[in-house]
């Protein structure tokens, strides 16, 4: 079983530590190591196109998970007040959101969006004075709408964990008090839950920044960090391709370690409590 599993990740592991170590490649072969460089680095973050991508993924993946973490914390407080049947299918649906395949959420999201642009936008213009009405469209919007949806069922899965955790007693504790709705959320409810909230944040950030596949049913003109790659290792793999993949992996696994040590803490003080 020892063997069996070192093989298995050694499957796993070897080619993204390939991918690593010919982004360092002098030559331009994304096959045959001829000597140290960091050439490739400077060129990735030189290329403009590269570099335009990159800004669309931060904006797109920073705003799509602070929807998330704000709409996914309100979902998963309100479904604790659920019955134990309406949790349960809530429980169901956000299970399902999570583990349908991106395809799926991708071309379901597309034809949701397009149905919707065809009643807007003839609607606005037959009532906008002007002769250019504005018409909505895929891109910055459409990306984050997709992505915000998806990492919420995330977020909501998380912070529901957290809350269950707390149980009644403290939000009942403060009621005895007289403490307002309002005072028990935010001196009470929120700093216990906050460090998964967070951790929520940080894994749809990363969640959003790495998508591909719905990113490319939904994103209309808009190129996003791994729509640019998918389209570039389709002249060839350069180490250029390779240096890109090294600092993507490196950017996401800061967050993902950010997103356990918060976990973690959760889980101490839940402890220490």
């Amino acid at each position: 079983m020892r063997a069996l599993m070192t093989a298995v990740y050694v499957f796993l592991y070897a080619p993204i530590a390939l991918v690593v170590l010919f982004s360092f490649n002098a030559g331009r072969s994304a096959s045959e190591f001829t000597g140290f460089s960091t050439q490739w680095y400077g060129k990735a973050l030189g290329n403009t196109f590269l570099v335009t991508a990159l800004q669309n993924s931060l904006i797109i993946a920073f705003t799509s998970a602070v929807l998330a973490a704000v709409f996914g914390t309100m979902a998963a407080l309100g479904i604790q007040r659920l019955g134990p049947r309406m949790r349960a299918v809530f429980d169901g649906l956000m299970a399902a959101a999570i583990v349908v395949p991106g395809v799926v959420i991708g071309i379901a999201t597309l034809v949701a969006l397009v149905a919707v642009f065809g009643a807007i936008n003839p609607a606005i213009a037959s009532l906008w004075p002007g002769e250019r009405p504005p018409q909505f469209g895929l891109g910055y919007g459409s990306i984050i709408a997709a992505h915000g949806l998806f990492t919420m069922a995330l977020v909501t899965m998380i912070v529901k964990a957290r809350i269950a955790s707390l149980g009644r007693d403290i939000v009942e504790a403060s009621a005895d008090l007289y403490a307002t709705p309002w005072t028990t959320f935010h001196q009470i409810v929120l700093p216990q839950i906050l460090p998964s909230v967070l951790a929520g944040f940080l894994l749809a950030f990363t969640f959003s920044f790495d998508d591909f596949i719905v990113a490319f049913f939904v994103a209309g003109s808009k190129t996003t960090l791994p729509i640019y790659v998918f389209a570039s290792i389709r002249r060839g793999v350069t180490p250029e391709i390779n240096a890109i993949a090294t600092m993507v992996l490196v950017a996401s696994l800061i967050l993902i370690l950010a997103a356990r040590v918060l976990m973690r803490e959760k889980k101490t003080k839940s402890t220490g409590e």
